[in-house]
């Protein structure tokens, strides 16, 4: 079974609560990473407890909300082997998988509605990384040139 590690701010914890039920109906195991509340917290502490847990191979993608959706990818870009994408729509999220084989959707909860963000995260689970053309620009975003 598929692990999926999510985890967001206090702007993003009303999204991460109906997120989780929306991964567990999938089939796919859940790690909640926090927030536990919409009481005030940094993003980034989040963002870095999620891309550790992807990056150490604990969950196999993750799902990283916070207001703008910005800031948490942001943070959880900074650890390796971790390819965050903000999507704003289904496409978005379809390609950040075919092209860039992302393996952590981040969402900004303030600019996307709950329908459109279970779109995106059933697409975002169920779209394939093409590779062929895309292989070796994904490579080199692991590199540290």
């Amino acid at each position: 079974m598929k692990t999926i590690a999510i985890a967001s701010d206090h702007a993003g914890f009303e999204l991460k609560e109906l997120l989780k039920k929306t991964i567990e109906s999938l089939g796919y195991k859940v790690i909640d990473l926090g927030a536990d509340s919409t009481k005030s917290v940094d993003y980034p502490d989040y963002g870095y407890k999620l891309a550790t847990s992807v990056s150490k191979g604990d969950a196999q993608f993750g799902v990283a909300i916070c207001g703008s959706g910005i800031g948490i990818s942001i943070a959880a870009n900074r650890k390796p082997k971790v390819r965050a994408a903000l999507c704003h729509n289904v496409e978005t999220a379809a390609l950040a998988r075919q092209h860039n084989n992302a393996n952590v959707l981040a969402l900004g909860a303030r600019f996307v509605s709950a329908e459109l963000a279970i779109e995106m995260l059933k697409t975002f689970l169920s779209t394939e990384f093409e590779g062929g053309r895309h292989e070796n620009r994904v490579k080199k975003l692991g590199s540290r040139n």
